[in-house]
């Protein structure tokens, strides 16, 4: 009963002319974005961050978290349609959407992706509203052991569930707790590892780290291509509606990739990125029907299965982000950082302190995703000509964004040469081929370690047994150094690698 009365608060506040409109706003450039390929939400949700300043606070989360689950849907048009994943989580609905858009079956393609992202999203969102209370209510009982090891938890599993080489995601995990580290020291007020530069004793800004990497750092990237390798060849689309024998083959593979996804939505690190690739493999494992197209010539269900798992993955990550104020991926962490900007400290007090807020935004994820539909399917001849703005047009006017953004934040433009030298290191990290999610994870839990930490500490008068002594903090330690031992085993390590290479 309290669900009910909880929701119908949220519809209440979600049904607002102000929020419908940002929430359109939202799953609109959320769409461009996926659809655009190379900038991605994290890089839009960074950019947009400095101009949710005026914006009231529900207002500003409503439209944000519209950018992050309209870009796994506007990433699997591009998928589908150009062979270019317009979004990181749409890389395996390339393999059998393309295909299909080649032999003339791009509609039910895009409509397969379009309703199995739907419905994924209205089922990740239901846990959400769910699961969300006796979760809060667990976190009350968390004290600062507990918070200290829940991140370190965290971090292990951003680690072990980053795609591409272990030692890397250390390394950029390690980079972002050090850059947490610049600034004022907590409890001394001593400036630390600011190099006598004034402006580095607020420390680094988290949007100058978030634009430079994401933004910046891909634009180079981009500008690196040779011309004649942008160039888009779009697939004719004729007749958007599956037939009979399409919805019965990927019903199963909906419901499989909405169960996934919704799971490994949760956890640290994962989120939608890991659900697509988990949910492909699964499908792949799956025996053929008679008559079925095989997997990598045009399986309707290898389009569905990992669609629907990216999209619950996208709500349920919001789990531990307003339960635990733990981000669990990037996207995430900018939350964290829209969040600060509006006074609101993430965590289970949001839920009794603000809960407008709090069921406001999960309500408007059922009207984002009502709206994504409408926008996606009909719409798609107008996302298929924004694919053909030549690319010399469209950074300039990103990096103009971008600069006019960060500079208007504190109004100086140190933070505009920040997310310059944070661009050419982005890119430096695009070459080594490390992923930087994991960078801004560390750079965003750094900081909260180590308050909590000290916390700890001053209440345990320095007895570093307080994080094994107390049963919740020593169950989350046990759990982290078990997923580290699992992940380090010489045929997990081997499958790890193989699931994350899935051709």
């Amino acid at each position: 009963m309290d669900l009910i009365t909880n929701l119908s608060i949220g519809f209440g506040v979600a049904f607002t002319a102000q929020n419908l409109v940002y929430a359109f706003v939202g799953c609109l450039l959320g769409t461009l974005i996926g659809v655009l390929p190379g900038i991605g939400p994290v890089a839009t949700i960074a950019m947009l961050l400095p101009a949710t300043y005026a914006l009231p606070p529900v207002s500003a989360l409503i439209m944000l978290a519209g950018i992050y689950y309209g870009a796994q849907y506007g990433g699997s048009t591009t998928a589908i349609l150009v062979n270019l994943p317009g979004e990181s989580s749409s890389v395996v609905t390339v393999i059998d959407g393309y295909q299909m858009a080649r032999k003339g079956r791009a509609g039910p393609a895009l409509a397969a992706a379009g309703l199995g992202s739907f419905f994924a999203g209205c089922v990740g969102t239901l846990i959400l509203a769910a699961f969300a209370p006796p979760l809060t209510e667990l976190a009350f009982k968390f004290g600062p052991a507990e918070y200290f090891s829940l991140m370190i938890l965290g971090l292990i599993g951003a680690v072990v569930l980053a795609s591409g080489s272990l030692l890397k995601a250390i390394t950029m995990i390690l980079f972002g707790l050090a850059l947490g580290l610049v600034g004022t020291d907590v409890n001394s007020g001593v400036a630390r590892y600011s190099f006598d530069i004034p402006e580095l004793t607020d420390g680094i800004g988290f949007i100058a780290i978030a634009m430079g990497v994401f933004g910046y750092g891909e634009i180079i990237a981009n500008l690196a291509v040779p011309e004649h390798e942008r160039e888009v060849f779009t697939a004719k689309v004729k007749g958007l509606w599956p037939t009979k024998q399409d919805f019965k083959d990927m019903t199963p593979a909906v419901l499989r990739g909405t169960a996934l996804g919704s799971a490994l939505g949760i956890l640290p690190g994962g989120g939608a990125l890991l659900s697509a690739f988990a949910a492909y493999t699964i499908e792949k494992k799956m025996k053929l029907k008679a008559g079925e197209v095989p997997f990598g010539k045009g399986n309707i269900r290898g389009v569905a299965g990992p669609e629907s798992a990216n999209n619950a993955g996208a709500q349920t990550s919001f789990i531990p982000l307003l339960t635990l104020g733990i981000p669990p991926n990037a996207v995430m962490a900018l939350m964290v950082g829209a969040m600060t900007i509006h006074n609101i400290q993430p965590g289970p007090q949001v839920m009794t302190s603000n809960p407008e807020l709090f069921w406001g935004l999960i309500a408007s994820m059922w009207i984002g995703n009502l709206m994504l539909i409408v926008l996606n399917l009909p719409m798609i001849g107008i996302w298929i000509k924004l694919l053909t703005i030549p690319y010399k047009w469209l950074f300039p006017s990103i990096v103009l964004f971008c600069a006019v953004g960060v500079y208007s934040e504190n109004n100086n433009t140190f933070d505009v040469w920040m997310v310059a030298i944070f661009g050419i290191v982005g890119y430096l990290f695009l070459k080594l081929k490390c992923e930087p999610a994991p960078l801004l994870l560390g750079f965003i839990l750094g900081p909260m370690m180590e308050e909590n930490l000290r916390r700890a500490l001053l209440l345990s008068r320095g007895d570093w047994s307080v994080f094994v002594t107390r049963p919740l903090s020593a169950g989350l330690l046990v759990v982290a150094g078990l997923l580290l031992v699992i992940v380090l085993l010489p045929s997990v390590k081997a499958k790890r690698e193989e699931a994350f290479v899935e051709e």
